[in-house]
């Protein structure tokens, strides 16, 4: 149990994540020109191999941390909001507090996101050093089966050491959909994380090119039984997976490319992680022309997309700025566009 000096020095810290929030919320209602949430990836390896998962291998060494820090620059330059460190396991590099440091510096909020496996009392203290605001770790099912490793059963010790030593903000995502086994799984995950003091959110496992996989009755009770539990926020005001659990496509203005970076390990902008190769240009030489062109760009896979942190953003601008179709060139994003 967190002593009261712990305890409040949390609260001190949440009220302070929660003004820069409206701060940045603000900003991003008066002006267009610049990303509200960058993706950036240290280090492609992962200590993991999830079935589903097309975002890793076992073999890439680090970003170096000098590379690291301009890309970071560079977003702070383009007046990036928040900028949340990925992977791979963004854990396995070994300049990561250092990351967080640069993104702090630069003014952005601090994210990661991690399977959780190698956090111990003394990981999560160095990120509270460094500066760390929010974590999220997804768990899969309650028990490890041939799809994933990331369960309840193997992390469960190590949502206690947040609970006991993280002042950042921490979520525990479940997921529900693509090969998850249990369904009713993502309550239990749920339910222990608002347990532990954490806040809960439900994804729906895209299928291996990001697109729609309408439920099954009984992943749509669990999903709507998880909605419930969520506190509400700006990120879940939206009906983005509620047309997802039926199989409805959405219509939407994607920003991705303006409001969202994707920026993968060689330094290259991409959509997302599941429409990498296009615009593919090097974030160094990424500029607010860039950023004005893509937030008008028609993306051809938004109706079917199932990566939500994109539409989340996004709704900043539902109601402003129509988009128009791509130009040919710039037509790829109708499936996975890999660029490695």
């Amino acid at each position: 149990m967190p002593s009261r000096h712990t305890i409040l020095r949390r609260r001190m810290k949440s009220l302070a994540r929660s003004i820069r929030g409206v701060r940045q919320a603000v900003r991003a209602l008066v002006s267009t020109e610049h990303p509200l949430l960058a993706h950036i990836i240290p280090i492609r390896r992962c200590n993991l191999a999830c079935e589903y998962c097309n975002e890793y291998d076992d073999f890439s060494k680090p970003v170096p941390t000098e590379s690291m820090f301009q890309r970071v620059d560079k977003l702070g330059e383009l007046g990036t909001s928040v900028v949340t460190i990925s992977g791979g396991e963004p854990l396995l590099h070994p300049e990561l507090d250092e990351i967080i440091r640069r993104i702090r510096k630069n003014g952005s909020i601090a994210g990661l996101i991690t399977n959780g496996y190698l956090l111990t009392a003394e990981r999560i203290e160095k990120l509270n050093r460094a500066g760390l605001e929010w974590l999220q770790i997804s768990i899969d099912n309650v028990t490890p089966d041939e799809v994933s490793k990331k369960s309840l059963k193997v992390l469960d010790r190590k949502l206690q050491l947040l609970a006991e030593y993280a002042d950042f903000h921490v979520n525990i995502n479940s997921v529900v959909g693509g090969g998850v086994r249990n369904p009713q799984d993502a309550l239990t995950i749920g339910k222990r994380a608002l347990e532990l003091g954490f806040s809960s959110t439900i994804g729906i496992i895209h299928d291996g090119g990001g697109q729609l996989q309408p439920l099954g009755e009984e992943e749509r009770r669990v999903y709507h039984e998880m909605k419930a539990m969520e506190k509400r926020s700006f990120t879940r005001v939206n009906s983005f997976q509620d047309n997802i659990a039926q199989g409805r496509p959405n219509q939407w203005r994607c920003r991705a490319g303006a409001r969202y970076l994707y920026i993968c390990e060689d330094g290259l902008v991409h959509y997302c992680s599941q429409q990498r190769g296009y615009p593919g240009i090097p974030l160094e030489k990424y500029t607010v022309a860039d950023i004005r062109r893509e937030y008008v760009t028609e993306k051809s896979c938004a109706p079917h997309c199932t990566v939500s942190c994109v539409h989340q953003v996004s709704i900043f601008d539902s109601w402003r700025a129509p988009q128009f179709p791509a130009p040919q060139a710039a037509s790829e994003p109708s499936g996975l566009v890999h660029i490695r």
